[in-house]
């Protein structure tokens, strides 16, 4: 019997997404939850997994638009357990036993909870294949390979002039209406500082080790960052707020955007109640969004939502930049690259590794003292990280 395969609802508000590109073929078997076909929407691109084992049978919609409901192909329940539920001499069935008895090692389980990592899916090296703690650690301390481009067209030979039309995907389009609103319907500007970052870089060196150790992965600059804001925010408010008709809505929750690149654009992936989080959950958190966009494994609804959002355009070598709001946010930290240079310190002149930071802000409701203190407040926690865990 044919099962359909249809688009289901990928998120709030989103009603058309773009069939990407198909993994399987028609005839070929496939596992329950293999990925079939990539699905782009307005705000990520996503895996469609098969519901059933079985076989592809027929492929009804291979590319274009789809609406949500609309059938995009048919598969036929059973057909992949039935060519592989033959016991053969080197693949015996498990026993009863093998198939019940967890693999997984506790410590290993509660560190890819940490991580936000699937323990099962993990290779283990234990005995018995059993997953370590060890496996965890190296799954999370490997990023995925970047996925490789398809080329678009030809390479353009000399002399040849050549115009290539390509549309743009709903996620580009979707980013290309939202940063044009976003410049129409508020009054933007933008404050610059800079702040010295030796005592976080120390703190990296000193203690970066023992903390990639106990959790298995790295700490960055981002958790540090993400903990400043919510300080700074929780002390002004009027930059953790939004503008609904006639009303100011002060948020007294935490959701943190993190600007992620995921290829086809910038996506944002919020870190929700930021502010309970210790820093090696935050740090775990960013992992798992930056390894989940670049596998295009984020859920729309991790794009939604968000007080206030990070972006780090130093990762890319920027060394200055007006970062544009995500609206209906009224704030947005803008992080550089890190660049030594001299500074005045104590009469003297030194080299510090510093970054230049920007935050923008919208007018209607952050003035500049606020927005000039609350950017003033980011740089005295960075360069004093010792406050970040006092709360001072």
């Amino acid at each position: 019997m044919a099962l359909e395969l249809k688009i289901p609802a990928v998120g709030e508000s989103i009603t058309e997404v773009e069939i990407g590109q198909w993994l399987k073929k028609e005839g070929d078997t496939v596992k329950v939850d293999e990925p079939l076909v990539e699905l782009v929407t307005d705000k990520a691109t996503l895996e469609l997994p098969a519901p059933v084992a079985g076989r592809l049978s027929k492929i009804l919609i291979p590319s274009g638009q789809a609406k949500v409901g609309d059938v995009v192909a048919l598969l036929e329940e059973g057909a992949a357990e039935a060519s592989s539920s033959a016991p053969t001499q080197s693949a015996p069935a498990p026993s009863q036993a093998a198939v019940t008895e967890s693999k997984v090692m506790p410590a290993a389980e509660r560190l890819a909870a940490q991580a936000g990592l699937q323990a099962s899916s993990i290779p283990g090296s234990g005995p018995g294949g059993r997953v370590l703690k060890e496996d965890v650690q190296r799954a999370v301390a490997t990023p995925p390979p970047a996925p490789q481009p398809a080329p678009s067209a030809p390479p353009v030979q000399k002399g040849e002039r050549r115009e290539d039309v390509v549309p743009m995907t709903p996620l580009r389009r979707r980013i290309a209406e939202r940063l044009l609103a976003a410049k129409q319907n508020t009054a933007m500007l933008t404050t610059f500082n800079e702040a010295d970052m030796s005592a976080v870089m120390e703190l990296r060196k000193e203690y970066g080790e023992a903390f990639q150790k106990k959790y298995g992965f790295k700490l960055g600059f981002m958790s540090f960052f993400v903990k400043a804001v919510v300080q700074a925010l929780q002390e002004i408010p009027q930059l953790n707020a939004e503008i609904r008709g006639a009303d100011i809505v002060y948020h007294r929750y935490y959701d943190i955007g993190i600007a992620v690149g995921g290829g086809e654009g910038l996506v944002v992936p919020v870190i929700r109640d930021a502010d309970r989080l210790s820093m090696a959950q935050i740090e775990a958190v960013i992992a798992d969004f930056g390894a989940r966009v670049r596998e295009k494994k984020i859920k729309p609804e991790e794009l939604m939502g968000g007080t206030f959002t990070i972006t780090n355009g130093g990762i890319y070598g920027s060394l200055n930049s007006t970062p544009i709001l995500n609206p209906p946010q009224v704030g947005i930290l803008g992080m550089h690259a890190i660049v030594e240079r001299p500074v005045a310190k104590n009469g003297a002149v030194v080299i510090r590794p510093m970054m230049n930071l920007a935050l923008s802000y919208d007018h209607r409701i952050v003035d500049g003292r606020e927005a000039v203190t609350f950017l003033k407040r980011i740089k005295e926690l960075i360069e004093n990280p010792v406050r970040l865990t006092l709360e001072i």
